[in-house]
């Protein structure tokens, strides 16, 4: 199943290959500069491009046009999975540490990318009054409308709704996780926050297909007879994932959260505590003299 099969469509594997190249020759660079880069951001982006080629560009590609089960969890990694460990990567990081630096020809991509980051453009595609919607309509606007079916008939079509459940969950994430610049900065508890809220979203959108008594997409209608699959069958399994995959990408997510939080906790406090021995805690020094004054003022 999982063994490479690319036509002329296959847009998205040879993205990701790309991607991946991108990133490497990146580290390279900075590793002959001089300058560490973490391992597992390294292993984690590596993760998300082989996830992005293994549902796109093998041939569980082929059976996710015949199988709505599979075709399911193609769309879950690539909405949940995948663009997840691609941020983790700090992919942007990176590129603004290597590419070149000044007004010349050689650093017009850098600062093209810093442009892009401060555009109007970017702080409206990251604020949660469009990647939220955008998120949760992913799911209700494409199955249960005639728009799934319109794609699925053309190659090129098909394409496209791969690609936007890919960058829909990538724009979703990117603020919550944090690992890059980003255009809209959030506090911890705000990222938890907009990571739960559609949580029961998407469950109650897993639970509908689940218990849905006739077909909502004539594409899954008709799978090859001498697999003996029943289409009714395999949409409630197509549900079932649904409703459970979100589970392991929001605590993976909390948990990294969670984690920069504490970091983030930590080196302030670090900070704090060379201020307070550089200027030998003058700060506490002045709070304590201050108490002592209003305290000898009182009749």
């Amino acid at each position: 199943m999982f063994v490479p099969h690319l036509d002329a469509w296959s847009l998205i594997p040879a993205v990701s290959v790309l991607a991946l190249a991108a990133y490497l020759v990146g580290l390279v660079r900075l590793r002959r500069s001089g300058v560490r880069w973490p391992w597992w951001r390294t292993l984690s982006f590596a993760l998300g491009a082989l996830s992005l080629f293994a549902v796109t560009g093998t041939g569980l590609n082929g059976y996710a046009m015949v199988l709505f089960s599979v075709h399911m969890s193609q769309h879950m990694v690539l909405s949940m999975i995948a663009p997840i460990l691609l941020l983790i990567g700090s992919p942007v990081t990176l590129a603004l540490r290597t590419l070149p630096r000044g007004r010349t020809a050689a650093g017009t991509p850098r600062a093209l990318l810093l442009e892009a980051l401060h555009s109007r453009v970017a702080r409206f595609l990251s604020h949660p009054g469009f990647t939220m919607p955008l998120f949760i309509g992913s799911l209700y606007g494409v199955y249960f409308t005639p728009v799934f079916d319109d794609l699925m008939a053309d190659p090129f079509g098909h394409q496209v709704m791969l690609a936007h459940f890919t960058v829909t969950g990538l724009l979703f994430f990117g603020p919550i996780i944090g690992a890059d610049p980003w255009p809209r900065n959030l506090s911890h508890p705000g990222r938890m926050g907009e990571l739960l809220l559609p949580v029961p979203f998407h469950a109650f959108f897993g639970v509908a297909i689940m218990m849905a008594d006739s077909l909502l997409v004539t594409s899954f209608a008709n799978p090859p007879a001498s697999w003996g699959v029943d289409a009714l069958a395999d949409q409630a399994t197509a549900g079932s994932i649904a409703w459970s995959f979100g589970e392991l990408p929001t605590v993976l997510v909390l948990a990294v959260v969670f984690f920069q939080w504490a970091g983030s906790e930590e080196r302030k406090g670090r900070t704090q505590d060379r201020t307070a021995d550089r200027n030998g805690d003058a700060d506490l020094v002045a709070y304590n003299e201050r108490l002592r004054r209003m305290a000898d003022a009182r009749p």
